[in-house]
C-alpha cells in the first residue's frame, strides 16, 4: 500500500525535474558541439568493434 501512494508523488517529482532541465543553461560553441559529436561517434565505433569481436570470438574466428 505504501508503494501505491509513492508512485504518483515520484511521477510528479520526475516531471517537475524534467520540466526544469528541459532547456540547457550552458551555451555551447560550435567547436564544443563538434567535439562532443566526434566523441559520440568514436564511442559508437568502439562499441560496434567490441560487439563484432565478441561475436567472432564466440564463433571461433579472430579479428
Amino acid at each position: 500500500m505504501a508503494d501505491e501512494k509513492r508512485k504518483p508523488f515520484l511521477g510528479a517529482r520526475f516531471a517537475e525535474i524534467n520540466r526544469r532541465y528541459r532547456t540547457p543553461r550552458i551555451a555551447t560553441t560550435p567547436v564544443v558541439r563538434f567535439a562532443l559529436l566526434a566523441l559520440r561517434v568514436y564511442l559508437i565505433a568502439l562499441v560496434i568493434l567490441l560487439v563484432v569481436k565478441f561475436i567472432l570470438v564466440l564463433k571461433g574466428g579472430a579479428l
